[in-house]
């Protein structure tokens, strides 16, 4: 019994670790348009007031997020017809293209107009492909973690995420080192899209030889008599409309403060705060390292406290102390305090990012769960989280910038409500009942085969 326990807990890491490594390169290749944006503003965009080429960066990075609900619905879908592997695979070979498109385009003084066009469209292309990954991993990783165990094997969904913000950042403080500034901003920028790109390619070879889930195996055989389109479908979800609402209510407050506190934060620091570009590449890299291994841990603690009261941890401290921490954190040049409050504002949002994919997982069926937990997400991200970096930027140009820490307080507040009034996930868990439903059906069969002998 302990040797077959042992063999099963390898093949739960082993999975993992292969859904994960692809969901670290999605991310980096999302990420590394905010970290190097600070670079190809003057390539794409004609030149002008710096903070002004920067908000034509951040409404292309916003528009990208517009994309993500439409990933969420399609690869969500696709993903609960045809299995979560397939839709992994899909979305990784999306991003490689949209990478590939961005290393490649030359910039405005070449083609004129088409260069801001084409980096636009390889925007769309990203966030197609991230609204997809984030649906499918975070339903892979929760249906293949072991029972009492989901909330830490879910945690890498973010452990990948954030590594994958973190690798963008190696990536800028390397060339930093290696190249001049002139040599950054003519065409060094250019070199971590080309890495993106290949390594999504590798990715996407890699993610053809994962286990398909057990969740998704019952199900099919389930319900191998029902139409595909009983799975994933708009229809199917809609028949749980208060499940879609608390994803909604969860994440509105969650994807404001985690891109508040990790994007825009470099731009914050450099424009507001006067740190150095190179300073503020360390301070957010090191943050960002404490940040990964804070993951799993939380989550961790949340299959033995439940999901509920971290939720409340980072709700009640994101309201009360972002404007405090913004605050100060703009009025400092001290990398080392920069340093503190950053990772203060981190610690508190590891409430939310440590176990909000196994939360929105918990939810729904396996018939609609990939669906379920993309696209309501993304929709709640695309409008609130794609437009964090933009809003701030928008109130600093016309010289109200504290009125954004307010902001962030006041979705970060919303959420609160939420998780003081939702049930806890961990102990209504659809994963789980299901699984014990699979468990009892099979013990009947052996038992009816066992009569029959």
């Amino acid at each position: 019994m302990s040797t077959t326990k042992n063999v099963g807990e390898r093949r739960v890491v082993a999975n993992v670790l292969r859904g994960s490594i692809g969901n670290l390169v999605e991310w980096y290749d999302w990420y590394v348009y905010a970290a190097f944006s600070v670079y190809f503003a003057k390539a794409f965009f004609p030149e002008g007031e710096p903070t002004a080429q920067l908000l034509s960066t951040a409404a292309v990075f916003a528009v990208g997020f517009l994309m993500r609900p439409l990933g969420g619905w399609a690869l969500g879908r696709y993903a609960d017809k045809f299995g979560r592997r397939s839709a992994l695979t899909l979305s990784v070979t999306v991003m490689a293209a949209g990478s590939l498109m961005i290393a490649l385009t030359p910039g405005f003084a070449t083609i004129g107009i088409a260069a801001p066009v084409l980096l636009l469209l390889a925007r769309l292309l990203q966030g197609l492909s991230v609204g997809g990954e984030y649906a499918t991993s975070a339903t892979y990783l929760s249906e293949v973690a072991s029972p009492g165990k989901r909330g830490f094997y879910s945690s890498f969904q973010y452990v990948t995420l954030v590594a994958g913000q973190l690798t963008a950042l190696g990536v800028q403080i390397v060339l930093q080192q290696v190249l001049t500034s002139e040599q950054m901003y003519s065409w060094g920028w250019r070199i971590p899209f080309l890495i993106g790109a290949t390594g999504a390619v590798v990715v996407m070879l890699l993610r053809r030889g994962m286990d398909e889930s057990e969740s998704f195996r019952a199900e099919t055989a389930r319900n191998a008599q029902a139409p595909a389109e009983s799975r994933g479908s708009l229809r199917v979800l809609l028949q749980y409309p208060r499940e879609c609402l608390l994803v909604v209510g969860l994440t509105i407050g969650g994807t404001v403060a985690f891109y508040t506190y990790t994007t825009y934060m470099q731009k914050f620091m450099i424009n507001t705060s006067g740190i150095s570009k190179t300073t503020v590449a360390w301070i957010n890299f090191v943050a960002l390292l404490a940040f990964v291994v804070l993951q799993p841990l939380a989550g961790a603690l949340s299959d033995r406290i439940g999901r509920r009261k971290l939720l409340i941890f980072f709700g009640v401290g994101g309201t009360v102390l972002t404007v405090p921490i913004m605050t100060v954190l703009a009025q400092t040049t001290n990398p080392f305090a920069a340093f503190g409050l950053m990772m203060l504002a981190l610690v508190l949002v590891t409430g939310y990012t440590s176990i909000n994919s196994i939360v929105k997982a918990e939810l729904f069926p396996t018939k609609i769960r990939a669906l379920g937990v993309g696209l309501p997400y993304a929709l709640t991200v695309a409008i609130f989280g794609g437009t964090a970096e933009l809003i701030a930027l928008g109130l600093k140009k016309a010289g109200h910038e504290s009125m954004f820490f307010w902001y962030v307080a006041g979705c970060v507040a919303i959420s609160l409500i939420t998780y003081f009034f939702m049930r806890e996930t961990s102990a209504q868990s659809t994963i789980e009942a299901e699984a014990g439903a699979a468990a009892g059906a099979d013990a009947r069969d052996r038992e009816i085969v066992g009569v029959h002998n």
